[in-house]
């Protein structure tokens, strides 16, 4: 069994094996294969190429399977093993992942509002810490993600929408599909995103040695300044300095002026043309839960998600980098989320800058225009029109969409199909995810005219 096994995952075959994962048997599988060493020409550019669909084998203890299967929203790791390419990293980090939309119909607590409980979809999005033991790093990384887009039947959103960012000249992850297989059984096709952190910014940036924030927004919705701890927080490099000198001082200053005078501040910080090609790509592909919607948090207080900060280690600059496009395209035609949709177009306001109520849920959001940074762009409808010419013309025109996808269907078809005989309705058949994939073309087409 344990030839067959090895065989099976050097050759990429997708037979489904039942393995016997107590620790004596994992080890000899383990043992079998040959230690992956990271050499200086292992470039992440092979794990993210966009015409590979890699397979990665994840093996672990039932016990320690058991473990994040009962209680996947802790978030907490348990020890296991990489396999790629016939080769193995051992004593990596292995979790699920999520924020509230990750489990939604996933956890026996159906309460979406409170993820909780044991696993209950054949597949969760997962994060593996290649260095959780040592400094190991695998093709010049230290982490992965595989993002499940269980609520993207098309399973298209996510690459797609970074694909559009990045070929626009906006700095964000790569990601492409990728086949996972744990304990040598066939798990799904998930989205392989890169993950946002220190390998990502030596990788992306001339100068990578500046701090990286998760979701921090310099200043509050009220424009006030925000506290030097706060952005001790966020902070995911250079966490052993929290030297967070910069970014404070761009708060201070936007704290002390109107929203009116902000724009001289937000300019000399915020690069105008890149900040516009986000702006327009965020719209462009609906990414309503992303930097541009601020949630009511209670009182009067209103907070954006899913974006992180890269502060220049040599300037007093910042740029933003777009994250989790899981819910993008959704409501390009119609408000199909419930909870995402945006009322405003980016430059807009609505109610005199107060919270409103909108969507079918009716909760409260506030303008994103209202906010001193993004609210120092609205000047600039000229040039973001100019730049929306540019961006149909070279990327986001049917022709080059329809290529896309078309291809990217060729490279994942069989695998969507093998994921539908295991899981059954719980994943799309080939008809299903055809039809979510023309439904996502009509809607991008629609938008467009």
């Amino acid at each position: 069994m344990i030839f067959f096994l090895i065989s099976t995952i050097i050759s990429c075959k997708k037979e489904t094996i039942q393995l016997d994962s107590d620790q004596d048997e994992l080890n000899k599988i383990i043992d079998s294969f040959e230690e992956y060493i990271y050499e200086n020409d292992h470039s992440s550019d092979y794990i993210y190429d966009q015409n590979k669909l890699h397979r990665f084998d994840l093996f672990l203890t039932q016990k320690n399977l058991d473990e994040i299967n009962n209680d996947p929203a802790a978030e907490n790791y348990v020890e296991g093993s990489l396999v790629f390419e016939g080769k193995v990293i051992r004593n990596v980090g292995i979790r699920y992942k999520g924020s509230i939309g990750a489990w939604v119909g996933c956890l026996s607590n159906e309460d979406w509002t409170n993820p909780s409980g044991y696993k209950t979809c054949p597949k969760l999005s997962m994060k593996i810490k290649i260095n959780w033991k040592g400094d190991n790093k695998f093709y010049g990384m230290k982490k992965l993600q595989f993002h499940s887009q269980n609520l993207d039947k098309s399973k298209m959103h996510e690459r797609l929408g970074y694909y559009m960012f990045r070929n626009f000249g906006v700095i964000a992850p790569r990601s492409n599909h990728a086949l996972l297989y744990i304990n040598g059984e066939f798990n799904g096709v998930f989205a392989n995103t890169e993950n946002v952190d220190g390998p990502f910014t030596n990788k992306h940036f001339v100068n990578p040695d500046g701090n990286l924030y998760k979701e921090v927004w310099p200043v509050n919705s009220l424009g006030a300044n925000r506290e030097e701890n706060y952005f001790i927080d966020g902070l995911k490099t250079n966490e052993e300095i929290s030297d967070v000198t910069k970014i404070k001082k761009f708060s201070d200053q936007l704290g002390l002026v109107n929203k009116s005078d902000a724009k001289e501040i937000v300019e000399d910080w915020i690069d105008k043309d890149v900040f516009l090609r986000t702006i327009l790509v965020d719209r462009r592909i609906a990414n309503d839960d992303g930097f541009l919607h601020f949630y009511h948090e209670g009182g009067l207080n209103y907070e954006n998600h899913n974006y992180y900060w890269y502060e220049y280690p040599n300037d007093d600059k910042l740029q933003l980098i777009p994250w989790d496009l899981d819910n993008s395209f959704e409501n390009l035609i119609s408000n199909l989320n419930p909870v995402t949709p945006i009322k405003d177009k980016w430059y807009e306001i609505t109610n005199n800058c107060v919270g409103f109520r909108y969507g079918s849920f009716n909760l409260l959001q506030k303008s994103a225009a209202c906010d001193k940074i993004i609210g120092s762009f609205s000047s600039y409808r000229n040039d973001f029109d100019s730049l929306d010419v540019i961006f149909q013309n070279q990327l986001y025109n049917m022709s080059n969409i329809n290529t896309l996808l078309d291809s990217w269907y060729i490279q994942i078809k069989n695998s969507v199909e093998e994921a539908h005989s295991i899981h059954g309705d719980i994943e799309p058949s080939i008809q299903e995810w055809t039809d979510n994939i023309n439904y996502l073309k009509y809607s991008i087409d629609q938008s467009l005219n």
